[in-house]
């Protein structure tokens, strides 16, 4: 179960909390939950209800971090450069700077969504997740589901004709 799993649900928990650490914490509560809560489970979808989990924990999470507001010394020693990055094996050096560069600015502009849309965001158009998973896994009735959708993509759009030099030509206004 955690092997076939853990991907998805860090990447849930990453894009919800923005942090490595609380993530990976976020994803091991979760797992421990879902062990522990084997015997409820209903039927259904078994991935809708795990994410469901590891959403409930991130939320606790978030509203946990906004009780008590701190920096970690960590961020601090952290290096932009060494984020981690998709890789495509055949790229020219130039293709492949212009795609992390891209890639980055997507990243920070679904950052600056609040977590809600981040999160209904990232279901969607990350992880390919139709509405109605979304509203299951999430709790959110579906208007809400799809409102936060196309107002998320709304914002990143905004963000990102911010830096139209760095849009590919079919993109820029």
């Amino acid at each position: 179960m955690v092997i076939h799993y853990q991907n998805l649900a860090f990447s849930v928990a990453y894009r919800t909390l923005q942090d490595e650490e609380a993530a990976a914490d976020a994803v091991q509560e979760s797992f421990v939950k879902a062990y522990r809560s084997l015997a409820t489970f209903q039927g259904g979808s078994f991935k809708s209800w795990l994410i469901r989990i590891v959403v409930n924990t991130c939320y606790d999470a978030l509203r946990s971090r906004q009780r008590r507001r701190t920096d970690s010394l960590d961020d601090l020693l952290v290096d932009e450069d060494h984020a981690p990055q998709w890789e495509d094996p055949t790229p020219t050096p130039e293709s492949y700077v212009e795609r992390m560069e891209l890639t980055q600015l997507i990243e920070r502009g679904i950052a600056t969504l609040p977590a809600e849309q981040r999160l209904a965001l990232t279901l969607c158009d990350v992880h390919g997740y139709a509405y109605e998973e979304i509203s299951a896994v999430t709790g959110m009735p579906m208007g809400t589901v799809k409102s936060r959708i196309n107002r998320a993509r709304t914002r990143l759009r905004d963000y990102l004709q911010q830096y139209p030099e760095l849009l590919p030509a079919s993109f820029r206004p």
